[in-house]
């Protein structure tokens, strides 16, 4: 499951705006989107994934995503690099 590979990975980017400089900036492998986030908060990270060939993988759950990140509050996306 996805919550697995963000706890893997040795780089992650938490949060829409970082992730979208990061696509740009072409240093992201792959992201994770919760599904019980916004769309509207999502939507930038999909369009910029989307344009750079980026796989998107979802999960179910905001909370869940930021535990697997270590991190106290949820977390709608995350961008793994390397």
């Amino acid at each position: 499951m996805s919550y697995e590979k963000v706890e893997r990975a040795k780089k992650t980017i938490i949060g829409t705006k970082q992730a979208v400089k990061a696509i740009r900036a072409g240093i992201v492998t792959a992201v994770i989107i919760a599904q019980d986030a916004e769309e509207r908060v999502v939507a930038p990270v999909k369009e910029e994934a989307r344009l750079h060939s980026i796989q998107v993988t979802y999960v179910d759950s905001k909370e869940k995503l930021g535990n697997a990140c270590g991190i106290q509050v949820g977390a709608a996306v995350v961008a793994i690099t390397g």
